[in-house]
């Protein structure tokens, strides 16, 4: 058995990772420590702690750790862990959107550029992310126009050049046209187009319009002209600041009492290409710069388009070891600054002002749904969970229920729930909306910090008041106050109304009727689909697995070629006999059993 007090006895002085588990052995929570002998002790002592810390604490059975040279080791494994397990109490990236980035395989002897909302560690160079997927196709299709880049997603060897070359859209390194060397020249260009070194690129292509224009090649000295005029465009239409740095990310973060939103802005020489934002549940206690260190490690695990420097508002825990860990990842110095005035604090406060913006956008429909349902509900409170339930069998057979959760005002499919129903045979759907009910909120009477979590507000009944008294009675066993309410379809078997135990029909808005709609949907959904497994996978067993000689190798062969156990029925023993291990004898067997 772990003795906690004799285990923190025996930690090194050392630098590490630890690694706290439940009593199921799941990882709830990853850290790093320069000593973890002084780090893990500190979560032992009785000093104060947030709520937060305080509820971990509670859930740790045993711990584990790993020791490592320097910190900088210990921050790469901790982030690795993180990835890997995305312990409960670790601060966990959850992209909101997944935004595009212009991608260019340098990699390639001719490289392309595509658009892609997959960031992987291949050696390409990746440009973004674009908030507006407009502009990046605009962008894109810009190149397209400027430059004579192939344009194909994969580069064939050709016969022929196709309609791109005619028309000078294309130096064809298909048919080997063009040499590597005067290929990458254009990509040389993109690149610098796309890092924002516009004066850099004008200035070159200006030298040789003029080279262009004293050989009389006005044709050509034409062509640059354009080009130019329309990357001194692009370029307008992208500056937004003064800040002279190359590479710079943004962060901003703003908080609510549900959630909290990170966001970042992308500067690349002077001009905003683009930002992102994610969101955080339950991290209120936690403060900024825990929240953003958190994220900042995730955030730059394996993604390719690290900045020179990184702009918060407040210096983050663990600055150093980041800054040399990006460092030696980006291959030069990487700093994380923390402006007190000018420009650069502008830009920070920026982005923090559209976090907020974005934060409370989010928020309005949930925070609007929540206030509706606790007005007509009568709750002197919001109804922060509410779970509903359905009933699923044939004739009363195979019969079974789901659960499904609406948390803060959004369905939550991961939390959702299936049960076999126990003790009521035949077809009696409010006798196992009792058992069911029965059982689920023992659950959480006896383990509150289970995988049911904590008691719902309030119960909505997939049904009229047959259902809603069938609920009441589960929850009167344990003298519990949980509202409950049905759900009622009309002759249609579409969500019609929400009515309360004395049959009223509340009044509510369409947006709520919509959300309701989806709720009892995703329930319903659930509830059939693990009807039909169990069904499916009892047909299957019954028929099948019972025959001597049929293991999972010939169960699965023979379905896989007859498509179901009907079609096997309808075989003949030839048939049968084609399958590889099925001799007369078994085939025999076959016919006789099913």
């Amino acid at each position: 058995m772990f003795n906690i007090e004799e285990e923190l006895k025996k930690l090194p002085d050392k630098p590490g990772v630890y690694i706290m588990r439940d009593k199921e052995n799941n990882i709830i929570y990853v850290g790093k420590a320069i000593s973890l002998k002084n780090r893990v002790r500190s979560y032992f002592r009785k000093t104060n702690k947030t709520a937060r810390i305080l509820r971990m604490v509670s859930l740790i059975d045993h711990f584990e750790y790993i020791v490592v040279d320097n910190e900088a080791e210990a921050l790469i494994l901790e982030c690795n862990l993180i990835k890997r397990n995305r312990p409960k109490f670790n601060v966990l990236l959850k992209d909101d959107k997944t935004y595009p980035y212009i991608k260019i395989d340098m990699k390639s002897d001719y490289p392309g550029i595509f658009i892609t909302r997959r960031l992987i560690n291949d050696g390409s160079k990746y440009f973004g992310p674009y908030a507006n997927p407009g502009a990046a196709k605009e962008m894109v299709d810009f190149i397209k126009q400027k430059y004579k880049i192939h344009q194909c997603r994969t580069l064939k060897e050709r016969t022929r050049p196709c309609l791109n070359y005619h028309i000078k859209r294309c130096l064809a390194p298909c048919m080997g046209y063009v040499t590597k060397e005067e290929y990458k020249k254009q990509i040389d260009e993109i690149v610098d187009l796309l890092e924002g070194k516009t004066d850099k690129i004008i200035k070159e292509l200006e030298k040789q319009m003029m080279e262009l224009s004293k050989n009389m090649d006005f044709e050509k000295a034409a062509e640059l002209r354009d080009r130019i005029q329309a990357i001194t465009r692009v370029s307008e239409k992208q500056k937004v600041s003064n800040i002279s740095d190359k590479a710079i990310d943004v962060i901003g973060i703003a908080k609510s009492e549900l959630q909290v939103c990170i966001e970042i802005f992308f500067v690349r020489g002077s001009k905003m290409i683009g930002r992102e934002h994610y969101f955080y549940q339950d991290l209120k206690d936690m403060e900024d710069k825990e929240i953003l260190s958190g994220f900042i490690k995730q955030y730059y695990l394996d993604n390719p388009n690290i900045p020179s420097k990184i702009m918060i508002r407040e210096e983050v825990q663990d600055k150093e070891a980041i800054e040399q860990w990006l460092s030696t990842s980006l291959g030069k110095k990487v700093e994380i600054k923390s402006p007190k005035k000018g420009e650069k604090l502008r830009f920070v406060e920026m982005a923090e002002n559209n976090a907020k913006v974005t934060l409370e956008n989010k928020e309005k429909d949930k925070s609007e749904i929540l206030l509706e349902l606790k007005q007509v509900m009568n709750f002197d409170k919001l109804p922060r969970k509410i779970e509903t339930y359905d009933i699923s069998n044939i004739s009363g057979e195979y019969t079974v229920a789901a659960m499904c959760v609406l948390q803060d005002g959004v369905i939550k499919k991961n939390l959702s729930r299936r049960f076999k129903i126990k003790t009521v045979f035949g077809q009696d759907d409010p006798k196992c909306m009792e058992e069911v009910i029965t059982r689920r909120l023992k659950h959480s009477i006896e383990n509150p910090k289970g995988g049911f979590g904590e008691l719902p507000d309030a119960i909505f009944a997939d049904g009229g008041i047959t259902q809603i008294r069938a609920t009441k009675k589960a929850i009167e066993k344990y003298n519990l106050d949980i509202a409950v309410f049905g759900m009622v379809k009309n002759e249609k078997h579409q969500t019609r109304a929400l009515m309360d135990e004395n049959r009223n029909e509340l009044v509510i808005s369409q947006n709520l009727m919509n959300l309701i709609t989806r709720f009892q949907d995703t329930v319903h959904d659930t509830a059939i689909t693990y009807h039909r497994k169990l069904r499916d996978k009892s047909i299957t067993k019954s028929e099948l697995d019972d025959i001597e000689g049929i293991g999972e190798v010939k169960k699965k062969a023979l379905l896989k070629h007859f498509g179901s156990v009907q079609n096997i029925k309808n075989a003949s023993l030839e048939e049968l006999m084609k399958i590889k291990g099925i001799t007369l004898e078994l085939a025999k067997r076959i016919k006789e059993n099913i």
